[in-house]
């Protein structure tokens, strides 16, 4: 006897109206795929449209509206949703200028996905997860996305000033330890490329053996020489500019980064990633301040089985990252704060052990010790 289908098991499609015509983007360099579900339509639509045509994918928008009024008679607003990404968040800013467009980003990591071993993945499949994960959000199930804020130029811009300082430093000190590599091979382990005397020291150096440099190691170090006298230039000129935006007293300067100023061991470099980065946005309540910077904790609970993973490392890297730094910072600069004492009397509670893990703690304390600090004036725990 032949089997037959389960009816109850059977996959049906469920017409969908929530007043809106929801659309999805897969963006890449060469074409992007645009995912659309109208009001009680059994099925998903896909279309293309040239990478980076602004006119061609209202041009599609406006075809989705009069299609689902020649269905409807009703003239729908579209619900839009793309992952945040290379693109960037210019093309959100261009749909939010029009009234008839609610657009959302979404950080993709957060969108819940299939646990088989391995998983199809198509730019098509994307565009349906996109969607089903935004009519969930939607219908109020807060926990089937995360959606991104979407910055004003002036905010994305500020937090220019911070990321750069930091790729050039890096590059700073890729080349700082390429001269001293070099030079090392030969017996040399005195010389500071750093230092202002650089080029003079160069020139009265000696090989372990008593030679001087040779022509092309001594070249290939003037080279490298050069390219590390340009970082620091553009190191001064972006933390001039980072001085006009935090540490000058102006009009403009946020009062949130003066305030952080104000604070014993937070310097400009500090005061500037903890505002560009966190502090310049609103924040409900601790958890989310703590949750933003992925500091917030991370339980496994399932039956007998309750332990921690530790935090969940969900948020913004940078400000994560800052934070852990200032943490063990401030162990030095305010060795009779609130903070400082809840830490040394929990180090003294474990025998002097589990200070990683500890000063991570520290510092998702202090994250909203500040905020309430910059936010509400509330010092308690801030200050020595």
């Amino acid at each position: 006897m032949p089997m037959t289908a389960d009816p109850t098991q059977a996959q049906t499609a469920t017409p969908v109206d929530l007043g809106a015509i929801f659309v999805s983007l897969e963006l890449s360099e060469s074409t992007w795929l645009v995912t659309a579900l109208s009001p009680s339509s059994e099925k998903m639509s896909r279309h293309s449209v040239i990478g980076g045509d602004i006119a061609g994918l209202f041009a599609c928008f406006a075809a989705l509206r009069q299609k689902a009024v020649r269905r409807k008679n009703i003239l729908y607003p579209l619900v839009v949703i793309q992952e945040a990404g290379l693109d960037g968040s210019w093309l959100g800013r261009v749909l939010s200028k029009e009234a008839w467009i609610e657009g959302h980003i979404v950080e993709a990591a957060s969108i819940t996905m299939p646990r088989r071993h391995r998983r199809a993945k198509t730019d098509r499949i994307d565009g349906e997860t996109l969607i089903r994960a935004l009519m969930a959000w939607k219908r109020g199930e807060p926990r089937a996305c995360s959606m991104v804020k979407l910055l004003s130029p002036e905010e994305d811009d500020n937090r220019r000033i911070g990321r750069e300082r930091k790729t050039l430093i890096a590059e700073r000190v890729f080349h700082v330890n390429r001269i001293k590599g070099l030079l090392y091979t030969q017996g040399i382990r005195d010389y500071q490329p750093v230092n202002g005397d650089r080029r003079q020291r160069l020139e009265k150096l000696r090989t372990g053996d008593g030679r001087p440099l040779s022509k092309h190691l001594k070249a290939e170090i003037c080279r490298e020489l050069d390219r590390l006298e340009l970082l620091l230039t553009q190191i001064k000129a972006v933390e001039a500019e980072r001085d006009a935006l935090i540490v000058q007293d102006t009009p403009e300067t946020p009062k949130e980064a003066t305030a952080l100023l104000g604070i014993k061991g937070i310097g400009p470099e500090f005061a500037t990633i903890l505002y560009t980065e966190g502090l310049f946005r609103h924040f409900d309540n601790r958890r989310q301040i703590a949750s933003y910077a992925g500091l917030a904790p991370s339980p496994w609970q399932s039956g007998n089985v309750n332990r921690e993973q530790g935090v969940s490392k969900a948020g913004n890297p940078r400000l994560r990252a800052t934070m852990v730094e200032l943490a063990w910072l401030w162990l030095r600069h305010q060795p009779r704060s609130t903070l400082t004492l809840w830490f040394k009397e929990r180090i003294a509670r474990n025998a002097g052990r589990l200070k990683t893990p500890m000063i991570v703690a520290l510092a998702r304390k202090l994250l909203v010790a500040l905020w309430k600090y910059v936010s509400f004036g509330s010092s308690s725990k801030v200050q020595s």
